[in-house]
């Protein structure tokens, strides 16, 4: 009878799954982040073009264009900080599409290793099943005279 295939470092490989699943969430939440950020600025941009438009469809008397200037200086504000945000969202998205990367790595090593001790154990397994059925015929084995 075989012996059931024990893997030591399971509970470490178990361990580095779940690393990796949490990895790969992070990944996914940055990525709806920036995904999010990346609306904004193309929001703020699209408004910006909408009242320039507007702006050049009339005569604007001096306290519309007076208006207009402060609404433009606070739209472009907004949009630089909207695009700093994004850049900032757009590194941390790469940080954490390099730890997911690395706890993948990590999980693969020890599946690797986890498969070569499984087919280093089946093979011993069964060169041990071989003994034991070599030893039993030969104990069996009467030799006949003739």
């Amino acid at each position: 009878m075989t012996r059931p295939f024990h893997f030591p470092l399971q509970r470490i490989l178990d361990y580095r799954g779940q690393l990796e699943d949490q990895a790969r969430m992070a990944l996914g939440k940055a990525q709806q982040a920036y995904s999010r950020q990346v609306d904004l600025v193309q929001e703020i941009r699209a408004s910006i073009e909408r009242h320039e438009a507007a702006l050049y469809e009339q005569e604007p008397n001096p306290q519309e264009m007076w208006l207009w200037r402060n609404y433009k200086a606070r739209l472009v504000q907004e949009l630089k900080d909207a695009e700093r945000r994004m850049l900032e969202l757009a590194q941390e998205v790469n940080r954490c599409r390099r730890e997911a990367v690395n706890r993948s790595k990590d999980r693969k090593l020890l599946e690797k290793l986890k498969t070569k001790q499984k087919i280093r154990h089946d093979e011993e397994e069964e060169l041990r099943e071989q003994k034991e059925f070599d030893e039993a015929a030969t104990l069996r084995y009467r030799h006949q005279d003739i």
